[in-house]
């Protein structure tokens, strides 16, 4: 063979290895990444009528399923028989919309493989299973429902945690829909009319969207404070009716409009417990933004939080708020610059009743096959230490003053001891956004909880966290504890 035949021969020797590698690495190795991507319309018509695994609850309620479409044996259809109830925690999935919520973040688990294609067979070939996975959650029906019906025509939320482990117990988003509504050839139309909705249905404000905390963050400058020994509960701060913003014409005043206690002196407890804005606004500009900022941050602002799903970081701007006082008073009294989620600030919650230590927030328990044997095991992971023992302590004893005696008497449950702490924030269109964070029993917490009531059209001290949030978190504390 002479040398340009040689060299041709070769050059199609290498084209036809670079094809080759090509085919490979996108029908194998890219196969799953590209059969989920948004903008082929492929698997979405392969998946209508393909049977996906089951989602259930940790005490066997279903809430997801395939059942035979009874107009093709071959074919199946979607069921979600818990319907509002699960509507943001399990989400959807539909031919015509794409999919939500767990049933999107675990779509390859649920998905069939028997696709027929390249990595499919490859799999039939070595001996996997191609039949469904199904996973269990780690909320409970009775929990979801009662959420649900206690947050009732208001736009919401409801997160509730194990303090420990970080499993969901609730997460609930109202006002909320069916999922079946985007099952069938009109779910386009369906879907357009919820985003149509000017209540917006289709919001998760449990896990998605971002609010100023209100008072609840005064929680974490109490942390800040007691950590490290700027102040404990019997410091005294000086009572004014309104409390002047350095560098500022703005003041800062109470909910009442009145001094915090005498108008003379109170103390950071009496503060604490009667949610006065004036002693935390002062307070946190001695304390300044950094130290706030650490404890902010050990108790997951300002991160990445692994869960199911990309959550929105819980914002606190150290840098910025080191530079500016005024603005300092204002978002240490949860206002201004800082933002969470109801899920961040249930895990704010859960890290006080679990002796200082955040957890990583987790909804689903294991994944398991069609023969219902495990094949997957969510494991608990820690953020870290977000306070001292001593410290998770102190603040204990004073969210509980705040249910026994101060603005969170509404969230008390006869018999139990109940920690807790209300805020009210303002929200859009100068509504209030009324909180309520705590945990339940003080002695030994296995419940920790979020309540946000948004956009409350409730005016005056009758829109506060006390008196429409904690009647909620009463209620799931009493369900939790009664189960």
């Amino acid at each position: 063979m002479n040398g340009p035949i040689r060299r041709v021969a070769i050059g199609v020797f290498l084209c036809m290895s670079l094809l080759l590698v090509g085919v490979t690495w996108y029908q194998v190795v890219r196969a799953d990444e590209l059969r989920a991507d948004p903008r082929n319309p492929r698997p979405a018509l392969a998946e209508r009528g393909k049977e996906r695994g089951l989602i259930v609850t940790v005490d066997g309620t279903v809430v997801a399923r395939s059942v035979e479409d009874p107009a093709d044996p071959r074919s199946f259809v979607r069921e979600y028989p818990e319907g509002e109830a699960f509507a943001h925690l399990v989400g959807y999935t539909s031919f015509l919309v794409g999919s939500g919520g767990l049933e999107a973040a675990y779509s390859s688990e649920l998905r069939s493989r028997r696709d027929l294609t390249i990595s499919d067979l490859i799999g039939a070939i070595l001996g996997q299973d191609l039949r469904p996975q199904s996973i269990e959650i780690t909320a409970g029906p009775a929990m979801q429902r009662a959420a649900l019906e206690a947050l009732g025509a208001n736009r919401g939320a409801v997160v509730a945690l194990d303090p420990a482990t970080g499993a969901i117990l609730a997460s609930v988003s109202t006002p909320s829909y069916d999922p079946a509504l985007l099952l069938g050839d009109d779910a386009a139309t369906q879907w357009q009319q919820l985003l149509a909705r000017p209540d917006e249905p289709t919001r998760d404000r449990a896990t998605l969207e971002l609010y100023a905390p209100g008072s609840t963050f005064k929680t974490v400058v109490s942390a800040a404070a007691l950590d490290t020994g700027a102040a404990g509960p019997g410091t005294t701060f000086d009572d004014p009716m309104e409390f002047d913003l350095p560098g500022s014409d703005a003041t800062i005043s109470n909910a009442n409009g009145r001094p915090c206690n005498d108008g003379a002196t109170t103390t950071m407890l009496q503060a604490f417990v009667r949610s006065c804005n004036t002693i935390f606004a002062d307070l946190s500009i001695q304390l300044g933004a950094v130290d706030i900022g650490i404890t902010a941050e050990a108790l997951g602002f300002n991160q990445e939080i692994d869960y199911e799903w990309t959550i929105p970081q819980a914002v606190w701007n150290t840098t910025e708020l080191a530079r500016d006082a005024a603005a300092l008073g204002q978002s240490g009294i949860g206002e201004r610059d800082v933002r969470a989620t109801p899920l961040h600030m249930a895990m704010v919650a859960a890290s006080v009743a679990n002796d200082g230590v955040a957890v990583s927030p987790y909804a689903v328990r294991r994944i398991f096959d069609a023969d219902g044997e495990t094949v997957e095991e969510t494991e608990v992971s820690e953020l870290g230490r977000a306070m001292s023992s001593e410290t998770a302590m102190t603040l204990t004893q004073m969210m509980e003053r705040v249910v026994t005696e101060g603005t969170g008497r509404q969230a008390a449950v006869p018999g139990v001891r109940v920690a807790g702490k209300t805020g009210t924030s303002t929200g859009t269109g100068g509504f209030s956004n009324p909180w309520f964070i705590g945990f339940a029993p003080v002695d030994d917490p296995t419940i920790a909880l979020a309540v946000l009531i948004e956009g409350s059209e409730v005016s005056g001290e009758s829109a506060s966290g006390g008196s429409l949030a904690a009647p909620i978190a009463s209620r799931l504390f009493e369900l939790w504890l009664s189960s």
